[in-house]
């Protein structure tokens, strides 16, 4: 089993970072949470960090885990072990890199835009506010 980090990351506003993926990735033009692979030897935490820096030139400042999910897509041989963490970053400007283009969204807006499928209940707990990541972030 592989596992991925994606931030949920909160603006001041309560807005929500998404990223939607390129045109020549896997799954095009999909939006996902900004994240990717735990490389051997690393902790989720620090994939986070290197991730965040790496797809949109930020640094991580605060982060807590707000969710796990398992999920095997058909076109891969192995199941995707998915950790979700509330997060905030330093910077106020976003550096695209890795993403088609990103988006600041409400809670409610998620619905939306067309997600990967492994991020279809944590959207939906999002979206109806079962998970608050600002509260999250607050009480942390």
């Amino acid at each position: 089993m592989r596992t991925v980090v994606a931030a949920v990351i909160v603006r001041s506003d309560r807005r929500l970072l998404i990223g939607q993926r390129r045109r020549n990735d896997s799954s095009p033009l999909k939006w996902e949470f900004p994240g990717g692979k735990v490389e051997a030897g690393e902790t989720p935490e620090r994939a986070l960090a290197r991730e965040l820096k790496e797809e949109l030139g930020v640094s991580l400042r605060k982060w807590v885990p707000i969710g796990r999910v398992v999920h095997k897509y058909a076109e891969t041989p192995e199941e995707l072990e998915i950790l979700f963490f509330a997060a905030v970053v330093s910077e106020d400007q976003l550096i695209p890199r890795t993403f088609e283009k990103l988006a600041w969204v409400l809670p409610k807006e998620l619905g939306d835009y067309d997600f990967l499928a492994a991020n279809a209940q944590l959207v939906a707990n999002l979206a109806t506010g079962k998970i608050k990541p600002a509260e999250i972030l607050e009480e942390s």
